[in-house]
């Protein structure tokens, strides 16, 4: 109950002190590509029910269709806008709106598509006894994972034998290890990297 209320308070909090940021993202998402500001993808989350998370669109319409995996800047479908959307994670703000309404936590295992949840062997399925998270330590550890993917042959199979299976471990081992203020120092240490990134 402390962390959905904690949760549910600095989520509508957030969402009223940066409304003038989101409404100058929006303007410019507008005016850099055709289509809208928001870009809406359904997510695997608690109970492995899926949701519509929501992001700042930094891809051109219809990007999704050639591949889920963004690879760093080599990657066409992104942006001028997104770009630096992604790299400073302002793409991720609306995702607080997720937060307020129950489907999301400020802290948890960051939500993954069905795609490659259904490769999650029977242990690491584990990770979606909790809410996801807007930030977790998998996402500070692996910061530059479009750098990384980027340099891979097969971006695709580099993350699914390679990047995921360590994230979904240090996922697993903050659920064994999970606490209020783990979570405080969490949030501090993810601003830090943002804003230093």
């Amino acid at each position: 109950m402390l962390k959905r209320g904690f949760d549910i308070l600095f989520s509508f909090i957030g969402i009223i002190l940066l409304l003038p940021i989101f409404l100058l993202i929006i303007i410019w998402i507008i005016l850099d590509s055709r289509g809208g500001p928001f870009f809406l993808q359904t997510r695997v989350g608690k109970a492995s029910k899926d949701f519509k998370i929501y992001k700042f669109r930094t891809m051109n319409i219809g990007s999704e269709k050639k591949g889920l995996l963004t690879v760093g800047k080599r990657d066409a479908r992104v942006t001028k806008s997104g770009y630096f959307l992604r790299k400073h994670k302002l793409d991720e703000l609306p995702q607080l709106i997720n937060v307020f309404i129950g489907d999301m936590s400020l802290v948890g295992p960051r939500p993954e598509v069905r795609k490659y949840v259904d490769l999650y062997s029977e242990g690491q399925l584990r990770v979606l006894t909790v809410r996801p998270g807007i930030t977790d330590n998998a996402s500070i550890a692996y910061i530059n994972e479009n750098e990384i993917l980027a340099k891979a042959e097969n971006p695709e199979e580099t993350y699914v034998k390679e990047v995921m299976p360590a994230k979904l471990k240090i996922n697993l081992e903050y659920i064994d290890n999970k606490g209020f203020f783990k979570d405080l120092r969490l949030i501090l240490k993810t601003l830090k990297r943002v804003l230093c990134n």
